[in-house]
């Protein structure tokens, strides 16, 4: 029997937002040779404020929704010409539809929505509660329009400390790694690795013990200033081999390079990771599966980058 083709799934309201998510999703899908699944949920109302009128406005709403989709469709058919466009209409919620259609996705792709005058910059619920709890990669779009329109020719993934393999037994590239390689590598781009590290201070690495051994206050600041500059440099020094053995064998055998910059960051992860999407066409992080808890925890990092990153950002589940 041959592979089954998992669609990229991506859900759609007939907002700009969504018409920017669907964009995306039909070149991604084009890019990896797979049909595009277009989600309505005829619920979504619920989520961005609507109040649903009488009975009676229901077989209106239903003619909306087909409308939606067929617009849908035809914008991707037009986006990718030789994709292959599946649509359908959920009577549900917009964050139940799709996270169940994201059972058997390759990837779903949601717009950024916002409130009021944050519209353009935050992350709205439906968004949210699907890269929290889908099984599957989710990409939100959201950024500048050089960003979406994959002007950068680079992706960048973030590397985390805990992804680090064990000496006895190297890992294989993280989900999130092999993810952000293989959309480097289709793009025809560059794959930028970010680790954020920070150097604790003199009081954390013992200083204060060896500080009583000095005998007058130049000394103590002598030796403090060393020990930071040490520790400084050792913690450099993990960063880089940390990528190095992150992304040591990323690149498979037979299939065409891709150029990659290991970049460690002194400094906050957050800030890191905002700060390159800002020359990104997408930012890939990873979040791990809550243990006993359905979903992933997306973290302070993840949920950052959700809301403010410059570029669209895909967070890929980790085991």
């Amino acid at each position: 029997m041959g592979t089954v083709e998992l669609p990229v799934v991506v859900g759609v309201d007939g907002s700009d937002a969504a018409s920017d998510a669907l964009d995306w999703a039909a070149e991604l899908a084009g890019r990896r040779g797979l049909p595009l699944r277009v989600v309505h949920a005829s619920l979504w109302e619920r989520y961005e404020g609507y109040v649903a009128g009488t009975a009676a406005d229901r077989p209106a709403e239903r003619l909306h929704s087909e409308a939606v989709l067929a617009a849908a469709a035809e914008r991707a058919g037009r986006r990718v010409p030789a994709l292959k466009v599946m649509t359908d209409l959920a009577a549900d919620d917009a964050v139940t539809a799709l996270l169940r259609a994201g059972q058997s996705a390759e990837a779903l792709v949601v717009g950024s929505r916002g409130r009021g005058e944050f519209a353009s910059l935050l992350l709205g619920s439906v968004g949210l509660g699907i890269a929290a709890r889908a099984q599957c990669p989710v990409v939100v779009v959201r950024g500048r329009p050089e960003n979406v329109h994959g002007g950068m020719n680079r992706v960048v993934v973030g590397i985390a400390e805990r992804e680090r393999p064990s000496e006895r037994e190297p890992a294989p590239p993280s989900a999130a790694v092999a993810f952000a390689l293989r959309e480097a590598r289709l793009r025809g781009g560059e794959l930028e690795a970010v680790h954020a590290w920070r150097c604790a201070g003199p009081e954390d690495h013992g200083t204060r013990e060896s500080h009583r051994a000095h005998g007058n206050h130049r000394a103590r600041e002598n030796h403090a200033g060393h020990e930071s500059h040490g520790a400084r440099e050792d913690h450099a020094r993990r960063a880089a081999e940390l990528l190095d053995e992150t992304l040591g064998g990323a690149t498979a055998a037979g299939l065409p390079p891709v150029p990659v910059a290991h970049r460690p960051v002194e400094g906050s992860a957050r800030k890191a990771l905002l700060d390159a999407s800002a020359h990104a066409d997408l930012l890939v992080v990873g979040a791990r599966r809550r243990q006993g808890h359905f979903g992933m925890q997306l973290g302070l990092v993840n949920h950052a980058v959700l809301h403010h990153a410059k570029c669209p950002v895909a967070v890929v589940p980790v085991s």
